[in-house]
């Protein structure tokens, strides 16, 4: 198992570094983009659409330091991307997320991270590679986003020594909330959490399993930020790219396993 400090020597969890970058590219260097661009009428979504005549389904490639080796090794209608160096863990993790095309509707593709969960291996590497990175870094909070967060954050939380938040939708909350409310294509909607769940302060960590446009985590920075709360990192295991989620969340740093081309 690899120190934390070995995943990712050079980050720096200061707000100051802003244009920190937590996405480790193949055979280069991407720089995270240091301002938020534009309004994005649709947030969070684990879908990304596709024409309806194509027949290949959008690769998934690795992104952790060190990278992984693809050697061609695919699963039926995924390709993994290849780099000089190896962490047989991403291979493994992203391998074991299922693309499924036209769900939920026609020109739909899919992120399927269920079958993530039936890999037990592939399961804890994932919470692993996470606690690796997190662990002595002084982050009090993890708050999970409904639903899928509620996967990966407890464990984490656990291993870190951190309490784990629920942000969860509208009316699902017992007792007295604060709701931050992020824009849909048709509409809006909210993210809550309990009163007194955080204290000003605290520092925070944001999880779910995959960012596409990024509205739902902007919602629940905005909402943790509003009471004194530090976020120190967003963290997904999913990134779908060209949908401009991490441009929209600014100067806040990202943190990804796979990347999906979308």
């Amino acid at each position: 198992m690899k120190a934390a400090s070995n995943l990712s020597p050079s980050i720096s969890f200061s707000p100051s570094h802003c244009r920190t970058t937590a996405v480790f590219p193949l055979r280069r260097w991407i720089a995270s983009p240091s301002t938020a661009v534009g309004d994005f009428s649709s947030c969070r979504t684990h879908l990304t659409r596709f024409q309806t005549h194509r027949s290949v389904i959008s690769p998934l490639r690795c992104n952790v330091p060190g990278g992984c080796l693809a050697a061609r090794e695919t699963v039926p209608d995924q390709e993994m991307a290849s780099t000089d160096e190896q962490d047989p863990r991403i291979a493994k993790i992203a391998k074991a997320i299922r693309v499924i095309p036209d769900f939920p509707k026609p020109g739909i593709l899919f992120q399927d991270i269920t079958t993530l969960l039936l890999d037990t291996k592939a399961f804890r590497d994932t919470i692993d590679l996470f606690v690796e990175r997190y662990r002595g870094k002084d982050i009090s909070v993890v708050a999970g986003i409904e639903a899928r967060g509620f996967i990966f954050g407890p464990p984490i939380a656990l291993a870190i020594g951190a309490k784990f938040v629920p942000m969860r939708k509208p009316k699902k909350l017992p007792g007295q909330v604060i709701s931050e409310e992020y824009s849909l294509e048709y509409g809006t909607d909210k993210i809550e959490m309990h009163v007194g769940a955080v204290e000003a302060g605290e520092r925070a960590l944001v999880i779910d399993d995959l960012i596409a446009t990024g509205g739902t985590l902007c919602a629940a920075i905005r909402l943790l930020e509003r009471v004194g709360v530090e976020v120190v990192e967003c963290a997904c295991v999913i990134e779908l790219q060209g949908l401009q989620g991490r441009e929209r969340l600014g100067n806040k740093p990202l943190f990804v396993l796979v990347n999906a081309a979308a």
